[in-house]
């Protein structure tokens, strides 16, 4: 069954009702979404290629094995307090890409500050345009649009400075092992676990829109593993202990972003430069930087610049990398 079929609006509909984890008659799911019970059987089959667990128990209903609380608004901005009215915060069930709607939106109206978060992204987009896998219901993947007055010179670290939020904000969830690495990953134990893809438009002196990209891996069914391209993991595996509750995490991601961007918006990167070398897994440690024409570079990573680039020491002199430019391995 396709993802699109599966993860319909009337697909979420009914997730969204099992996911209290109690039995619900086909009579009362079809009775409530306005369909026939068979057309509820069928979805709701369907729906497993999506890595959600179904019981059925004959004659009484379906529930949920391992219900998911879904992503809702209210509890976003409920969990952010204060903070809320500073953010313009919207659910979708689907979207393309979240960065791909925010850019978008943003050639006929104002997104500064505007955020959209997604169940499910059906063209997910990470960096150098590979794709980003994100499952309903285990996956964390949003945006935010955040207007700067300085140009895009101003913002080479930024993608580096969303990390040390993030960073912040997992250790505030209680995940205190997650590192950064080199451009723009977040990994724990050298497994990625999230990325992020800054996206930068306007005037090259200013002013500046950043559409910033974001997706965490919060709970991975085996087959979302398997089809990844690349070890990875999830929160879950890290505490398999602690409740997961996707709408507290973004709270605490949104509130870190938030004071993130202000400073950066007043000093740039460079506040940032400390914290962000003690968050990176492979600081002082060997590497190999593979090049875009295929040559290989290697040395002992000494850190980051004030403008998020990484410096490296080879042999006695340093060699310094763009973000973007490069892709990093351990040695």
């Amino acid at each position: 069954m396709a993802a699109s079929s599966v993860l319909s609006p009337l697909g979420f509909a009914l997730l969204r009702r099992l996911s209290d984890g109690q039995l619900h008659s086909g009579e009362a799911l079809a009775a409530a979404t306005g369909v026939t019970r068979a057309r509820v059987s069928q979805i709701l089959r369907a729906s497993e290629n999506a890595g959600f667990t179904l019981e059925r128990v004959r004659g009484v209903g379906y529930r949920l094995l391992d219900p998911v609380p879904f992503l809702d608004r209210d509890a976003i901005v409920a969990a952010l307090g204060n903070a809320a009215p500073r953010l313009k915060i919207e659910v979708a069930d689907s979207v393309d890409s979240t960065s791909t709607e925010l850019l978008r939106r943003a050639a006929r109206q104002a997104v500064d500050r505007q955020v959209l978060v997604a169940e499910w992204q059906t063209a997910g987009r990470g960096r150098r345009g590979r794709s980003w896998t994100a499952v309903a219901g285990g996956s964390l993947t949003f945006s935010l649009g955040w207007r700067f007055e300085q140009g895009a010179g101003f913002l080479a670290g930024l993608s580096l400075a969303v990390g040390v939020a993030l960073g912040r904000a997992l250790d505030a969830a209680g995940f205190k092992d997650v590192q950064l690495k080199w451009p723009n990953d977040l990994v724990y134990r050298h497994y990625k676990i999230g990325g992020i893809l800054i996206e930068i438009s306007g005037d090259a002196l200013g002013p500046a829109l950043a559409v910033i990209g974001v997706g965490l891996n919060v709970r991975l069914p085996p087959k979302a593993r398997h089809d990844i391209a690349q070890p990875v993991t999830d929160l879950a595996s890290i505490d398999r202990e602690r409740a997961l509750d996707r709408n507290h995490l973004l709270a605490f991601i949104l509130a870190e972003l938030y004071a993130m961007l202000e400073r950066y918006a007043r000093d740039g990167f460079a506040p940032f430069v400390a914290e962000w070398q003690r968050r990176h897994a492979l600081q002082k440690k060997p590497v190999r930087v593979l090049l875009p024409d295929g040559s290989v570079a290697a040395g002992e990573v000494v850190g980051v610049d004030a403008s998020g680039a990484l410096v490296l020491d080879h042999r006695g002199r340093r060699i310094r990398f763009v973000s973007g430019e490069v892709s990093l391995r351990r040695g």
